[in-house]
């Protein structure tokens, strides 16, 4: 095993197992945050610098926000658009892992310091607190670190968003110290699906066993909305929210033949206790709450999920084919443009755009008639050898390994490096 220090630098490979990627790349992370924030110069920010923004932004637009679960996927994509974007303050929550004498850190613990580093040098007011955000003492930490960007900016102390956006497998419960973990799995009969291996193309057939009462409650407690509703219950009684103040968290539905393991499943039981958070945020607090349903991007979790990997591969052909595919930070900067922060919703929140269960969808392109009809059609003819040429295994691949910063353009992966950040 390689041994990390200034006198032993080493180039880093990705080391990829079973759709799981155990390493991450510095120069590579920090080069994918750099070039979210050029996309939402080019996209939200219209070109304007963080102080011509906060100098001529509407009224509306939100100028202090918080993101739990910071680091990586929609949750860095959502700091860097009200960031860069906006102008906004912004305070990051996430738990990441150092690197340490023989491994580098998490992408997500490169990530945040790369956006630290950015948000210095275009004058942002950006503070990141890495710890566990299910736990009480950090809720406490973001309280006073909320009350220091507020007073840096010369800002109300008054959040305007929260962004939840958090992902982990374990939680500990506050209230009693129990430790739960989630899994992945049907509900009431085993599942059998096709997935496939991002490195080799291979299709195969994923078994999974249904889960028991005690895991499927054990999956609520971590990927539920209980969380939530304490984090927005703890920061009203701070006197941390804004009349108005928004609050958004994200879910992913997918189409009919995802559902024994997604919507049918343990995770979809957790999402509905998401959705049933959010009503009670709505109804028990001063914040207006929406979950917001996503389009299917590859992530460091969705990779492992059986049936995903070979139903997004399908799909990114099609929505690329029609000119519908988004990335990360494509996805909310028309989260925001197009329903939270239009015209009629920056003055009225009722204005934003929902389905009929209260809902925003941004996997409207995704779940398009045309599209899904002709991704099923892929994914039937795609088997064996004709899957890597019709389906976008390639495009799978590079993005999950963009999310770990590797098969990035432009970075030297043969170069020797030491994995920390001074």
């Amino acid at each position: 095993m390689a041994v990390f220090s200034e006198e032993n630098p080493v180039s880093i490979k990705p080391m990829v197992r079973n759709n799981i990627c155990l390493n991450s790349h510095p120069q590579g992370c920090a080069e994918g945050v750099k070039r979210q924030i050029a996309s939402i110069r080019h996209t939200l920010a219209g070109g304007k610098s963080p102080g011509e923004l906060r100098r001529t932004v509407p009224e509306g637009i939100p100028k202090l926000v918080l993101v739990i679960g910071c680091s990586t996927g929609y949750g860095l994509a959502s700091r860097i658009a009200a960031g860069f974007g906006y102008g906004a303050a912004t305070l990051g929550i996430s738990l990441e892992k150092a690197p340490t004498a023989s491994k580098p850190g998490t992408p997500g613990y490169y990530n945040n310091r790369a956006f630290d580093g950015e948000a210095a040098k275009a004058g942002l007011i950006a503070r990141t607190v890495e710890g566990d955000a299910f736990s009480d003492q950090i809720k406490g930490a973001a309280a006073a670190a909320l009350r220091e960007i507020a007073s840096t900016a010369g800002l109300p102390p008054k959040l305007d968003l929260i962004i939840y956006s958090l992902a982990s497998p374990v939680r500990t419960d506050p209230a009693d110290g129990t430790c739960y973990r989630s899994v992945i799995k049907p509900i009431g009969s085993p599942y059998a699906g096709k997935t496939v291996d991002m490195m080799s193309g291979k299709i195969s057939i994923a078994q999974i066993e249904p889960a028991t009462e005690a895991e499927i409650a054990h999956t609520i407690k971590v990927m539920g909305g209980e969380d939530w509703e304490r984090w927005i219950h703890a920061l009203d009684k701070a006197e941390l929210l804004a009349p108005g103040v928004r609050t958004v968290a994200y879910t992913y539905l997918g189409p009919e033949l995802s559902w024994p393991i997604y919507q049918n499943g343990t995770i979809g039981r957790a999402k509905e206790d998401l959705e049933r958070a959010c009503r009670a945020i709505n109804e028990q607090t001063p914040a207006r709450a929406w979950v917001s349903v996503n389009k299917a991007l590859v992530t460091r979790a969705s990779a492992v999920i059986p049936i995903i990997p070979f139903y997004v591969s399908c799909l990114f052909t099609v929505m690329k084919a029609k000119g519908l595919h988004e990335s990360c930070i494509a996805q909310i900067a028309r989260l925001y443009q197009e329903r939270l922060y239009t015209d009629g919703a920056r003055r009225d929140p009722r204005a934003v755009p929902v389905d009929a269960q209260g809902r925003i969808r941004m996997d409207d392109w995704e779940m398009r008639e045309d599209v899904q009809a002709e991704t099923r059609a892929l994914m039937e003819a795609a088997q064996g050898d004709l899957l890597l040429e019709r389906a976008d295994v390639a495009g799978f691949r590079h993005d999950f390994l963009e999310a770990h910063g590797f098969d990035m353009a432009g970075v030297d992966y043969e170069a020797e490096c030491v994995p920390s950040i001074p």
